[in-house]
């Protein structure tokens, strides 16, 4: 048998300066309904999450569905490219990719965030083997997650991502076995 993890993108959300009580925009909530109708029919057990408001808001719907109380668990929420606000975003984002050892004052090299997503992760198959488990995550660090297992996953993947998307990651024990997109968002590959 395997594990499943259902890597959620969240949703689109309003911007505000609180990275962690940032809320679900209007289309964003519209969006956190189609991605319950994608999950519905995939036998979830349990329904994680980033602490982070947005996160939690796409995945509400399916932990409501499944009648489960949302986890949850810092590991999951975004990496922190820096605490002040940055002058080139683009630019930021290439250089943590393209040296996983660098990071902006008071950020996170991709090396860091990968690390603590990657502990979350194993977590996750640690506790729930064998069963469908639902993050509610965030581009970036899900992409690093990802990468640890299977290095095609990088930014340019990033870059193709929709808001929200799914992606399922299989596993034996902890080996990445195969990754399915839930098609229902965007044109991600």
């Amino acid at each position: 048998m395997a594990t499943n993890v259902y890597f959620v993108r969240h949703a689109h959300s309003i911007y505000t300066p609180d990275e962690l009580g940032r809320p679900l925009s209007e289309k964003g909530h519209a969006d956190a309904i189609v991605t319950t109708s994608l999950l519905k029919d995939l036998q979830i057990d349990h329904v994680i999450s980033s602490p982070y408001k947005r996160a939690i808001q796409t995945v509400e719907g399916i932990a409501k569905y499944i009648g489960k109380e949302i986890g949850i668990i810092e590991g999951f929420r975004e990496r922190v490219l820096s605490k002040e606000p940055v002058a080139d975003f683009n630019e930021a984002i290439s250089k943590v990719w393209a040296d996983f050892d660098f990071s902006l004052d008071s950020g996170e090299s991709s090396r860091v965030a990968q690390k603590r997503g990657v502990a979350a992760t194993l977590h996750v198959l640690e506790m729930y083997k064998n069963q469908n488990v639902v993050v509610g995550t965030h581009g970036n660090i899900m992409v690093l997650i990802m990468n640890y297992f299977d290095p095609k996953y990088d930014v340019h993947f990033w870059e193709q991502l929709a808001m929200p998307d799914v992606y399922k990651l299989s596993f034996h024990e902890e080996r990445l076995v195969e990754v399915t997109r839930i098609d229902g968002f965007g044109t991600a590959s």
